[in-house]
């Protein structure tokens, strides 16, 4: 008789129990997500950088090569010219050019392509221009660098300049031609000006293929300042590379250099792609 009351008080405290772990397997879930990001973002790029060096190291051993550098040589060449001091400075003199350059690319191809882009008399008058300069390499025009500059940081600012500058123009012109008309209709149904049209909607609709635009950019104009600083001055990454090669054939340290600027446009690249985080960078996204 006993036993009844029993029972029925566990049937009654079962469902109480158990409450508290409904939300264990949400819970367990956004874990492993959280748990799967970090393998995606953290630890799978450091086994392929691992992945590479040993790889590096190998080849080189197999090749029986005493040229090419291996791994720890060119650690140790990085250390030696962190130790002469010449490490920030080269580093600073590519950097100052490259950021001097692409400023100037971004102030001026930015707003050229959004006005190409939205008037379209204005893309019928200077696309041909933009066009017709596009193609020609910046290497083309070291020469004519050097006599306007001189053998000066102008130079390759200037160079960069060009570099930078068209794929910019170009990608922000393209931004505002891919818009939904759907959204300038909108837009215009609730009584935007045709200022507030512009910069409501064009310009955060367009932020993230001009965002594309100047990660691709950037990448040109680290191109063209190591080559540019291999003839036009004698100081940055570009004429480390060169001049190591030159004396002493240094292939730890030309390979130095190379690690350098990747290293460099990696970080800036990552810089960049911040710019994504920005609320209206996220609508342009979402309108896709």
């Amino acid at each position: 008789m006993s036993a009844t009351p029993v029972h029925e008080a566990v049937a009654h405290a079962a469902p109480d129990a158990a409450a508290p772990t409904a939300p264990a397997a949400p819970a367990r879930l956004a874990g492993e997500r959280r748990s799967q990001q970090f393998l995606s973002r953290y630890v799978l790029p450091v086994l392929v950088v691992v992945f590479a060096l040993a790889a590096w190291d190998a080849a080189v051993r197999l090749s029986g090569s005493t040229l090419f550098p291996r791994p720890i040589e060119v650690a140790a060449g990085i250390g030696e010219l962190a130790r002469q001091g010449l490490l920030l400075k080269y580093i600073a003199a590519s950097r100052f050019r490259v950021t001097w350059g692409f400023t100037l690319a971004v102030l001026v191809g930015v707003p050229l392509g959004l006005f190409m882009g939205w008037f379209s008399w204005a893309a019928n008058a200077l696309n041909p221009i933009v066009q017709a300069l596009r193609p020609i390499s910046p290497i083309a025009w070291i020469p004519i660098a050097i006599l306007w500059f001189g053998i000066s940081d102008a130079a390759p600012v200037f160079l960069i300049f060009l570099a930078s500058v068209f794929p910019i123009t170009v990608s922000s012109m393209a931004a505002v031609s891919n818009i939904q008309p759907v959204y300038v209709r909108a837009a215009r149904n609730f009584g935007l000006s045709r200022v507030q049209l512009f910069r409501r909607v064009i310009v955060p609709a367009t932020l993230p293929q001009i965002i594309t635009g100047l990660r691709i950019a950037l990448g040109i104009a680290w191109l063209v300042v190591v080559a540019a600083e291999m003839i036009a001055v004698n100081s940055g990454l570009g004429y480390l590379i060169i001049d190591a090669r030159n004396a002493g054939k240094r292939y730890d340290l030309v390979v130095a250099g190379m690690v350098m600027i990747g290293a460099i446009g990696l970080i800036l690249d990552i810089l960049v792609r911040r710019l994504e985080r920005f609320d209206a960078v996220r609508w342009g996204y979402s309108r896709r």
